[in-house]
């Protein structure tokens, strides 16, 4: 089967990538039609694991194929990696502070402008999430693993899980009817396959912005792990518990970069 995918040009991948993690958003906003609320325990360990995932990912997919590749084209470390890195992060936190000083008056209600915000955020975030699964396929026109970057869409999707939900419940909390919380936490993922063939098409053409657009997302995956994801789960009263279940997130995704990438 893997032989077969293989055949596929990297912008179909990245395609196809990015339509499996948006089902995986589209999976976690359907919760809404079976619960009103999820287990909390549940919920945060999802976000645990999802962080120990990306933070792997972020270096084994991403960081270190920069770094390599910035050394093969000798490129400035500061300039593809370095600087890549901390613009990806900074990208992030504008994104956020313009959403939290927007003078848009959304509702005059503050739960609902809560729930707004939120979709607005996760909106933004997957947006360099399907840069990451583009340019992970992309990297195989230049010798990149099929199985690394099939390992950080799944890492990806497995995020986008509670993503959805994080929308929905909310929403219908709200009394917003099951059906369109529904459609807006499966709104929130739709950039992901337009971005991944972005990413995608980016890194066939011009092999040179490769260190930086990997670096950039790895950047990007980095900040919001440490600015939602881990916070978020360490809220729950067992924050060992969810320690120890980011690292085991963190150690899966390593054993199947370094023995299957």
């Amino acid at each position: 089967m893997f032989q077969t995918i293989s055949t596929f040009s990297p912008t179909v991948l990245a395609l196809i990538g990015g339509v499996f993690a948006f089902c995986f958003t589209t999976g976690g906003a359907a919760i809404v039609f079976f619960f009103r609320k999820v287990n909390k325990n549940v919920m945060d360990s999802m976000l645990s694991c999802s962080a120990g995932i990306m933070l792997s990912a972020a270096f084994f997919s991403l960081l270190n194929p920069a770094i390599e590749l910035s050394q093969k084209i000798h490129q400035s470390f500061f300039l593809s990696i370095f600087l890549g890195f901390l613009v990806g992060g900074f990208f992030i936190f504008l994104c956020n502070r313009f959403i939290e000083h927007s003078p848009i008056e959304l509702t005059k209600h503050f739960s609902i402008r809560r729930c707004i915000l939120l979709i607005t955020s996760i909106t933004l975030h997957n947006i360099p999430e399907g840069l990451a699964i583009g340019v992970a396929f992309g990297t195989m026109r230049y010798g990149g693993s099929l199985i690394s970057a099939a390992v950080l869409t799944l890492g990806i999707a497995i995020q986008n899980f509670p993503e959805g939900s994080a929308i929905s419940l909310p929403l219908r909390r709200e009394n917003v009817s099951r059906f369109r919380s529904f459609l807006f936490g499966v709104a929130t993922g739709l950039v992901e396959p337009i971005s991944a063939v972005i990413g995608a098409f980016l890194v066939l053409k011009i092999q040179t912005i490769l260190p930086f657009v990997l670096s950039f997302a790895a950047g990007a995956m980095l900040f919001v792990t440490a600015l939602e994801l881990i916070p978020e789960s360490q809220t729950n009263k067992n924050k060992d518990l969810m320690a120890f279940i980011l690292l085991l997130g963190f150690s899966v995704m390593m054993f199947l970069e370094i023995y299957l990438g």
